[in-house]
């Protein structure tokens, strides 16, 4: 089965919730631009600038009809069950930094 057509579990950080099957070629490409705009400095990235931030470095092949702020949020959330991304606590709205090198 090609990367284009297979399809993989994107977590979900809260245990109660369940996660959602994606395409694995979408996924990896918004993985990798996730974990290239999401920086490990102390103040991180807002939430609300992410989308924007991710959607110039995901590659134009890779665009689906799911919107790109599905899949920030889709993946977003998956790396945070990952532990390679957390929330920044103590912040009004909410920003998220890297915890690991991708």
């Amino acid at each position: 089965m090609s990367d284009e057509t297979e399809m993989i579990e994107a977590l979900h950080p809260d245990p109660t919730k369940q996660g959602q099957r994606v395409n694995r070629a979408a996924y990896e490409a918004y993985r990798d631009a996730l974990l290239e705009a999401i920086p490990d400095t102390a103040d991180g990235i807002a939430f609300g600038e992410l989308a924007a931030a991710v959607e110039v470095l995901v590659p134009n092949r890779i665009r689906t009809t799911t919107s790109p702020g599905w899949w920030t949020t889709t993946v977003k959330l998956d790396l945070e069950a990952r532990g390679l991304i957390e929330r920044i606590e103590g912040t009004s709205r909410q920003r998220v930094r890297r915890t690991t090198s991708p």
